[in-house]
């Protein structure tokens, strides 16, 4: 019982420690992101995602470039896609109720 809670809290800890970096290791980012390290290391080989090369060895991630990666291809709600619909119907029509390009 002692020593899962030892574990909680090393766990814990290495969580804050990685919340409060800027740069992150392979190991951090795979943590970050919920992806293998293999996807992570594939991905920096086919500079598919951004990241840091200082010596030449070791590879590092910038957090705020990891989180505009992730959010890259964002798929609209349904509710967003209907809207977008909407706005352009209601857009396509002219003052005097011909379509844009068209005949009425």
């Amino acid at each position: 019982m002692e020593e899962k809670i030892i574990e909680q809290l090393n766990r814990i800890e290495r969580y804050s420690m990685m919340a409060a970096k800027a740069m992150l290791t392979i190991d951090e980012a795979a943590v970050y992101t919920g992806l293998s390290k293999s996807w992570l290391y594939k991905a920096t080989c086919n500079h598919t995602l951004p990241h840091y090369k200082p010596n030449g060895k070791i590879i590092y991630f910038e957090r705020t470039e990891l989180d505009a990666w992730m959010k890259q291809n964002r798929i609209s709600t349904a509710a967003e896609a209907d809207m977008a619909a909407n706005s352009y119907m209601v857009g396509t029509t002219g003052s005097n109720g011909h379509r844009k390009g068209g005949r009425k």
